[in-house]
């Protein structure tokens, strides 16, 4: 059974030999103004959510999607934490709720920092480059795909922007020294692992969330596994990294519908008509979930009426984003009510669903993803910006893991060194400094680790501009 006295483990790799006597602040809270001030958090604002390279001034990038998931999760953290206070749960206190809520605000804001440029687009080219290309890779002759082991080669087979959070906020971002990142608490890095596997330890069909996905890379096991035992949470997953998810869960399914309506690919109507059609009604498994769906399609309908009587200019759109609103709440109170009532099973790290999932609220979130990914994600305009970003992923990868491999080697050219110099001077140092005494395999997973940090640290903007420059077409 986790406790929270040892689940909300405040230390840090890296510990402060003299703290400041003056700084009143909790970790958590400097956690907050860490992450707040760093260059990583502020490329979000350059990095997609659903709609890569979008000039707009209202579609939602990862900065915003971010804040929001960090408005959620604290929410959700304030209204699960004050419920189990009330149900008089052992070791839940006052002062748990301010340390949870606090490390859910946090964790909600870095979530998706490890992201690549273009939304989940860029994740999937990037496994998909790897796919195709790593057979035909070599370093200092040998062919690497004989030269990695089953997790080394894992780790790029089944890239995710999960495991790479973790990596940029220990191992990327330079505060203090190139060996602890932004030095974050041990409670806080928790809560973003939310898959505690390596990627030998997927399993898809296991009915374990925990396996969906990996959530580090061998290169950050020995962290991981100093993280978890301090904590307790072994190779569970960390209660709150449930609540994390439900924070993320709600915010972008909630936006993307919100996003395709701003867009013109969804209507009020074609909303109504979705929620209400035996796609989603046959999913129903009880009179509540089936009432749920039907009371929001029914929030709907008065939204739209309420926008009408009120003469406002496109009262369809309104009527859509105040319903967001509604369904917002709706939905974090399902969630809520899933963490208390299956508290005994997370706390025990025998819970093995989402909780959106297992709700009341289940088949209308599943229902908000489906429409969104119809309606949004498979537009004409998503599916033609698609290629353009594959060319570039493509282009960009092929020149960079090339240079990387080549790199300080007897097969290095000038456009290697030249390349390598010109990406990131700090992530070409932690590459240096990770190779010395390292076996070649060691040093070409490195290398290749290199090429992926450098990509996945480019703005959307930013991979564009230097795919133009690498591609000879500047401007």
């Amino acid at each position: 059974m986790f406790t929270w006295d040892k689940l909300l483990c405040a230390k840090r790799e890296r510990e402060h030999i003299s703290p400041n006597p003056n700084d009143v602040r909790t970790e958590f809270r400097k956690d907050y103004h860490r992450i707040i001030g760093s260059a990583s958090f502020r490329r979000l604002q350059d990095k997609a959510q659903v709609y890569p390279l979008n000039r707009g001034d209202f579609v939602r990038t990862r900065l915003t999607h971010s804040l929001e998931v960090s408005s959620f999760a604290g929410s959700l953290g304030d209204t699960i934490f004050r419920r189990l206070i009330e149900e008089k749960k052992p070791e839940v206190d006052e002062i748990v709720r301010e340390n949870c809520c606090d490390i859910l605000e946090c964790a909600g804001l870095v979530h998706d920092i490890g992201n690549p440029p273009f939304g989940h687009f860029g994740e999937f080219s990037i496994r998909q480059w790897f796919e195709e290309n790593l057979p035909r890779l070599t370093f200092k002759g040998k062919p690497v795909s004989e030269l990695l082991d089953d997790q080394m080669k894992g780790d790029f087979l089944n890239f995710e922007g999960n495991a790479q959070a973790l990596r940029v906020l220990s191992r990327l971002h330079c505060l203090m020294d190139m060996d602890t990142g932004m030095n974050l608490t041990y409670a806080l890095l928790n809560t973003i692992v939310k898959y505690p596997v390596n990627s030998t330890g997927i399993n898809k069909k296991s009915g374990d969330i925990r396996t969906k996905k990996m959530g580090y890379y061998l290169s950050e096991e020995p962290l991981f596994r100093d993280i978890t035992e301090r904590t307790g949470a072994g190779g569970c997953r960390y209660p709150l990294t449930f609540i994390l998810e439900a924070a993320d869960d709600i915010a972008y399914k909630t936006a993307d519908i919100e996003d395709a309506a701003v867009k013109g690919l969804l209507d009020y109507h074609r909303i109504i008509a979705e929620l209400l059609s035996a796609k989603f009604s046959e999913k129903c498994g009880s009179p509540e979930e089936m009432k749920i769906l039907e009371n929001a399609a029914a929030e709907l309908e008065k939204s739209f009426r309420s926008a009408e009587s009120f003469n406002m200019r496109d009262p369809q759109l309104k009527a859509v984003q105040r319903w967001i609103v509604k369904l917002q709440n709706m939905l974090i109170y399902a969630a809520s009510d899933a963490f208390c009532e299956n508290y005994e099973l997370i706390m025990r790290g025998e819970f093995k669903n989402e909780l959106l999932a297992a709700s009341s609220a289940n088949v209308l979130a599943y229902a908000l993803g489906d429409i969104a990914y119809r309606y949004a994600f498979r537009s004409s305009a998503i599916v033609r910006s698609e290629l353009s970003e594959n060319s570039m992923m493509t282009l960009l990868l092929d020149k960079i893991v090339g240079a990387a491999l080549r790199f300080d080697t007897d097969e290095q050219r000038i456009f290697d060194r030249d390349l390598t110099e010109v990406l990131s001077e700090n992530y070409l140092e932690i590459c240096k400094r990770a190779c010395v005494g390292k076996s070649d395999a060691e040093q070409c997973y490195r290398r290749l680790l290199f090429a992926t940090d450098c990509v996945c640290g480019m703005t959307d903007s930013y991979a564009e501009e230097f795919y133009r420059m690498i591609n000879g077409n500047e401007g």
